[in-house]
């Protein structure tokens, strides 16, 4: 298992460098986040403890159920799945230090007053639904903008960047244009110079399209299959919002 994992790592570090080459991006300029989704514990300190430092789940429960194994471990957590008001408390208990999946102003709301409540603040990214799937949390492109406006005004929220999951698609092509959507949102938004915004991330690719995602801007490519290997769920499981156990 150990020699698994660290082989698909070397892999992945190999793609993202290549990737990074291919359009003369700087390799420095994009991080790896390791989603975690199903993957136990043991699997996940294996790359920790190998020199990876982002991590991510979908879903509370699991956050909640690793922590204690991995907390003594350097690493960071981000929360990447669709974040349900009543679990934003064990958000902030379980060190979650980004929530890559802020998607609506009541969300943010809710987060921030928690955050007031304790004296704390947090990065968020602003997910975007580029694929027009209605299977998809995110939202629209045509309101991106002004849900950035109204999040802003919330001073325990430090937005630094958008999110989106492409389209599932083996057709490159239509993939890219989600990637050339969202890089073209965060300039649309940086040209805005909104205060208390900072749209240096751009979250896109996962492990079947994170070139496309680096030639198209990406600086944090989401990646769990091709290094834990496949899960007994497709991804359809975790990202659906028909999915009512999200």
């Amino acid at each position: 298992m150990k020699e698994d994992i660290l082989h698909n790592l070397k892999i992945i570090n190999q793609r993202i460098k290549k990737a990074c080459e291919k359009v003369g991006r700087n390799v420095d300029e994009v991080k790896l986040l390791l989603a975690t989704k199903t993957v136990s514990a043991e699997r996940i300190k294996i790359a920790l403890e190998s020199g990876q430092i982002l991590i991510a789940e979908n879903k509370v429960q699991e956050l909640k159920e690793k922590y204690e194994d991995l907390k003594d471990i350097t690493h960071q957590n981000h929360f990447i799945g669709h974040l349900q008001t009543n679990k934003i408390k064990d958000i902030l208990k379980y060190d979650v230090a980004c929530v890559q999946s802020v998607d609506r102003f009541d969300l943010a709301e809710k987060i921030h007053q928690r955050l007031s409540l304790e004296g704390k603040s947090i990065e968020i990214l602003i997910q975007v639904n580029t694929s027009n799937e209605e299977s998809k949390f995110g939202i629209h492109p045509d309101e991106a903008i002004d849900l950035v406006k109204k999040v802003a005004e919330l001073d325990t929220l430090k937005i630094k960047g958008l999110m989106t999951i492409g389209l599932f698609s083996s057709e490159t092509e239509k993939v890219r244009q989600c990637f050339k959507l969202l890089k073209n949102l965060q300039q649309k938004i940086i040209q805005q110079n909104i205060s208390n915004v900072e749209m240096k991330e751009l979250s896109m690719g996962m492990s079947g399209d994170l070139e496309t995602a680096i030639e198209e801007g990406s600086t944090i490519v989401r990646v769990g299959t091709a290094v834990f290997g496949a899960r007994i769920y497709p991804d359809s499981y975790y990202w659906d919002e028909k999915n009512k156990n999200l």
